[in-house]
């Protein structure tokens, strides 16, 4: 059975939750592993980066900006949006389950991962919603 053609209409609702997302996500790469050991401590209550820390906080880095690559590419491949949207559902989603999961083992970390993690929450849920969207829009 042929997938129906996307129309224009969901192809810029997709084409402009995955630009929003890939934009969104550099900011927070950057942070993470351009420079950990002096941007960290900002924002988060770690104390002085091994190296072990900072190799491990620039993959994560490399690993948000190549997704990131991935939701931009693909925003102009009408054929890869909607794969590209789930997967930017289960990117901010499975991070989610991780915040959560901590915060009942862990307990509360700093400000800044709550207010990702209400992010990363709002995202997927957006995610969802342009998916719904677009479905209604091939249907019409």
């Amino acid at each position: 059975m042929n997938e129906p053609v996307m129309t224009r209409k969901a192809n810029k609702l997709m084409r402009l939750f995955l630009l929003s997302v890939a934009l969104f996500i550099v900011p927070i790469a950057l942070n993470y592993g351009l420079f950990p050991a002096r941007s960290l401590p900002l924002f988060l209550t770690i104390p002085e980066l091994s190296t072990d820390q900072t190799h491990i906080y620039r993959g994560v880095m490399c690993l948000y900006l190549g997704v990131g690559l991935f939701w931009a590419v693909s925003a102009f491949k009408p054929e890869w949006q909607r794969v590209a949207v789930i997967t930017a559902i289960g990117f901010a989603w499975s991070i989610a389950i991780g915040r959560v999961i901590s915060l009942i083992v862990d307990g509360w970390p700093s400000p800044l991962l709550i207010i990702y993690l209400g992010i990363e929450i709002a995202a997927g849920l957006l995610g969802l919603a342009v998916l719904a969207a677009a479905d209604r829009k091939v249907r019409r």
